[in-house]
């Protein structure tokens, strides 16, 4: 992961598609792990917001710049063009509404990078199928009585939508809980059943 490895998986793959010495923002920032590493390591100017106020108080005491904000009504505040890249990392599937949320990262950044857990997942299908309930696995960790995920979604999905939008599909990974990635391809159909999260850069059309 070439020097990621102290960070999530999927943060360590968003990582290594920033360009050094880009504009970032970081929507749904958590912690701020990904933010501190990439103006760490990659001198990011690098900016934050985060929903919740543990989130930006742990943020802040990184000496990171993140603001408290709604990516559903908080974005349409940050002017077009402003950064080069918008990251928005495990939160699309929290949103109310995802495909509006999508077109304002690309209207804010020349370059957006999503990733989300990808419900069409092998051994989410299985748990499905043999279990007849709601799948836990490490990136759909909570009980479906109290997941924030409200709008969950598969590779093919995601893909379908950037289709209805026009939106440019610059480079799509599936990745794994071990870290181990593979290209998406064409309509995904194999990194749909074999990838455990998925990984997206898109750029407007």
């Amino acid at each position: 992961m070439s020097g990621a490895e102290s960070i999530r998986v999927d943060l360590g793959v968003i990582a290594e598609m920033v360009t050094p010495g880009t504009k970032v923002l970081d929507v749904g920032c958590g912690d701020g792990a990904l933010l501190a590493w990439l103006v760490e390591r990659k001198g990011v100017d690098g900016r934050g917001m985060e929903l919740s106020q543990q989130g930006v108080n742990a943020c802040v005491a990184r000496g990171l710049s993140v603001i408290q904000g709604d990516a559903d009504t908080d974005l349409a505040d940050y002017p077009a063009g402003a950064f080069d890249y918008v990251i928005l990392s495990q939160t699309l599937q929290a949103t109310r509404n995802p495909r509006l949320v999508v077109e304002q990262l690309l209207r804010i950044g020349r370059h957006a990078i999503v990733s989300f857990p990808n419900f069409g997942f092998w051994k989410v299908r299985t748990h499905l199928l043999l279990g007849g309930t709601m799948p836990m696995t490490s990136c759909l960790a909570e009980p479906w009585y109290s997941t924030p995920n409200i709008h969950l979604c598969t590779i093919r999905d995601f893909l379908d939508m950037t289709v209805a939008m026009g939106v440019s599909v610059e480079r799509g990974l599936a990745v794994n809980g071990d870290g181990a990635s593979r290209p998406i391809r064409g309509a995904g159909r194999l990194a749909n059943l074999f990838g455990e999260q998925a990984v997206f850069q898109l750029a407007r059309g």
